[in-house]
């Protein structure tokens, strides 16, 4: 799997705090099949000429010397899009590829927020759209708008497990095909795509799993065109089984 959405530079930002940590992190999400993944570090798209790039490069090369042997680290910014700034700088995006991770503030969605997406298209820039189940305004609509000019969509994938009006959202994405990837956004904690994996194979979609968490993320590393995203059957064991596991204990 490769997971392209996590925090685990150390003592850069809310993500892990030392390097140990971080490199525990990796060790399980090697065990687990993890084999490549981007730190991506949070960055204002207002102080993106200022990055500190050299820094984080210092940090990634040391968690590259101490990650299980055989994975790939690749580095990367999580940009929140507070201004219009150019972020075509290649070390801005994610592994030298033309993609680069951005997010939106959690309130409501600006009105201009296509226009910010549209733009950074235009300007040659590969805009991956993150965990946009947390947006507050967000609809399938406007997703469809969002992948129509070239955005990726990155979901989630521990939303897919949980509870509430995201949690719903986050799975209404792949019942209607509109998540292009999956991503677990670690900050130097537990969460993993192994569990959210497994899930998928146990209600039929084994096919997305592949997509989502392998084959996609490989091809946005690789500037190539994306798999298209079967929408998930909305069988309703997917979701009595959810509901199982969330009663369990209650």
């Amino acid at each position: 799997m490769i997971d392209l959405h996590s925090h685990l530079l150390p003592g850069v930002d809310d993500g892990s705090p030392t390097h140990e940590n971080s490199v525990r992190v990796l060790e399980r999400l090697w065990s687990e099949g993890v084999t490549q993944l981007a730190c991506t570090p949070h960055l204002n798209a207002s102080e993106a000429a200022h990055a500190p790039i050299a820094e984080n490069g210092v940090l990634l090369q040391r968690l590259r010397a101490s990650a299980p042997k055989g994975m790939k680290l690749h580095p990367g910014f999580e940009i929140m899009l507070d201004a219009a700034t150019d972020l075509t700088l290649p070390s801005l995006s994610l592994g030298g590829s033309k993609a680069v991770l951005v997010e939106f503030q959690r309130i409501p969605l600006s009105p201009d927020s296509t226009e910010h997406l549209t733009r950074l298209r235009s300007s040659g820039v590969i805009p991956v759209i993150a965990h946009p189940e947390r947006y507050a305004g967000i609809s399938i609509d406007k997703l469809h708008i969002w992948r129509d000019i070239g955005v990726v969509v990155q979901g989630d994938a521990l939303l897919l497990l949980s509870t509430g009006a995201r949690a719903e959202f986050s799975r209404l994405m792949l019942t209607e095909g509109v998540a292009d990837i999956l991503a677990s956004d670690n900050h130097g904690d537990s969460r993993s795509l192994s569990t959210v994996r497994l899930w998928l194979e146990e209600v039929g979609g084994g096919r997305h799993a592949k997509i989502l968490m392998e084959e996609n993320p490989r091809h946005v590393l690789d500037d190539e065109m994306l798999e298209a995203v079967p929408p998930l059957r909305e069988h309703k064991s997917i979701w009595d089984r959810l509901r199982e596991l969330f009663s369990v204990g209650r």
